[in-house]
């Protein structure tokens, strides 16, 4: 198990930073390379850079809302039944 805990961790974390690395050069590098360059091909338009992790993060902060909501409308049907 713990063999397997390891390998699981191994990958997200090389998951994580592949993510880390492309965004960053998606957005901190790409901008200073001419227009013309076929690395322009592997990205897209320089838009998503903002619109993508503000996407994510409401996403996230709304899941995130809902859950803590069905947690505490379920706790409160608990004590209402005790």
């Amino acid at each position: 198990m713990e063999l397997a805990d390891k390998a699981v961790g191994f990958l997200l974390s090389a998951i994580s930073l592949s993510i880390f690395s492309y965004y960053t050069f998606w957005v901190i590098i790409l901008p200073f390379v001419e227009k013309d360059h076929f690395v322009h091909e592997y990205f897209p338009p320089q838009e998503y850079a903002i619109l993508l992790p503000v996407f994510s993060g409401v996403a996230l902060l709304s899941f995130l809302c809902v859950f803590v909501g069905f947690v505490m409308i379920k706790s409160n049907k608990k004590k209402k039944s005790a």
